[in-house]
């Protein structure tokens, strides 16, 4: 298995398998557009001989705080440690780039714990994410999503105040 950072031509694959999961909010439907403008934040798997197994992202808020997304695996691959490989390399990117913490909301939580996440009980401590992705979510007030952390949890927020954060988690805690 290659994993690799995703090209341009990785766009049309990275499209289809995340909005695969966007039918039941698994996953947030992304835009074809969206996913070509983001392709630089992608890593994919692919089997030896070619063919595309499954893709991550990680979205860069600055230095004191980045997301792991849209970690998605074909589900023929599933089991073969395309997940591992995938998240391992966002890790590494991640250490690469100096970031102090990872960020994601997931609904399956055992997988992260094994690679050093722990669940952050108050979304209100990352308001980046908030701030960017919440408060469009078809789920805002019925999140059934586990927020997870690894690293020391930042003070601060770029993408906005954090009181405002802090209310809209709690509305839709």
């Amino acid at each position: 298995m290659l994993v690799r950072k995703a090209r341009l031509q990785d766009a049309t694959n990275i499209y289809e398998l995340v909005n695969s999961l966007s039918h039941d909010g698994t996953l947030l439907r992304r835009v074809f557009a969206e996913i070509c403008e983001n392709v630089r934040d992608f890593t994919v798997a692919e089997s030896d001989s070619g063919v595309f197994l499954g893709c991550g992202a990680l979205h860069l808020y600055g230095p004191h705080l980045a997301e792991v997304r849209s970690i998605v695996v074909r589900p023929e691959a599933k089991g073969q440690g395309v997940g591992a490989n995938l998240l391992s390399a966002l890790l590494d990117e991640a250490e690469d780039h100096g970031i102090g913490c990872v960020c994601l909301f997931t609904r399956i939580p055992d997988f992260f714990f094994r690679y050093g996440f722990r669940v952050v009980e108050d979304r209100a401590a990352i308001p980046d994410k908030v701030f960017k992705d919440c408060q469009n979510c078809p789920r805002l007030y019925r999140c059934d999503e586990v927020a997870m952390a690894r690293g020391q949890v930042p003070k601060v927020s770029i993408l906005g105040p954090r009181i405002e954060a802090e209310q809209l988690v709690r509305i839709s805690g």
